[in-house]
């Protein structure tokens, strides 16, 4: 059993690039779907698809560049952990590579980019970083 199911998420999502793969099917929870949305959001995915099915999937095809071939995710980084976690409040919000990347945070407001959280003047837990 996992420790720890969004490690999981992004873990399969850099192996399956390593890979090249086209499509990566990932285990569905409603914080690993709301996380797709923002990647899909942030233009760093091509499309998703939720499969309702008794386990529940998410099926995420992913973005390369047309020529060269380099993913779109250059890097994905797991901050927040269950044995240690990392909370920010909204004054003190991560900026990924400047403001090129952005950073995952569940808020009481839901789960939204950096930025998002910024402007509503919201902290939260950190989840990742991508970039």
């Amino acid at each position: 059993m996992f420790t720890d199911p969004i490690a999981d998420y992004l873990t399969r999502i850099r192996n399956a690039q390593t890979a090249r793969h086209k499509v990566v099917e990932i285990p569905a929870s409603n914080l690993k779907k709301e996380i797709t949305k923002i990647l899909f959001e942030k233009g760093y995915i091509l499309n998703y698809k939720f499969d309702e099915g008794k386990p529940g999937l998410i099926k995420i095809a992913l973005k390369y560049n047309q020529k060269t071939k380099v993913p779109a995710i250059q890097t994905i980084q797991r901050v927040s952990s269950p044995g240690h976690r990392k909370y920010t409040g909204n004054d003190a919000i991560p900026r990924v590579l400047n403001g090129l990347g952005i950073a995952v945070i569940s808020t009481s407001k839901g789960v939204m980019s950096d930025k998002e959280a910024r402007s509503q003047g919201v902290g939260g837990e950190v989840i990742c970083y991508v970039s």
